[in-house]
């Protein structure tokens, strides 16, 4: 199955790295603590813009379909949560 997909990627030039990236957002995002993208891009040394994707990447089932929150602080300024997915008090 493949993790990734999209018009440009490519398997041997994304693969690795976009898998890399995934693995990070996911385990420093699984504390349950709430960051701002700039917090988690600094910490996991990547890209707003991919962390961004990575978090939309988490909720997908193929990733774990884990539960990502948004909160808003103010204008143009969210914080984000991942939690794991919840079904019939069961968690996955």
């Amino acid at each position: 199955m493949r993790t990734f997909d999209g018009e440009t990627y490519e398997p041997g030039r994304d693969g690795d790295r976009l898998t890399a990236q995934l693995e990070r957002v996911k385990t420093l995002m699984l504390d349950g603590r709430a960051r701002t993208l700039a917090e988690i891009a600094e910490q996991i040394a990547a890209p707003e813009s991919s962390v961004s994707a990575r978090l939309r990447d988490l909720r997908k089932p193929r990733n774990g379909c884990l539960v990502v929150e948004r909160q808003y602080v103010r204008r143009g300024l969210f914080t984000y949560t991942v939690k794991p997915a919840q079904r019939d008090g069961w968690l996955f």
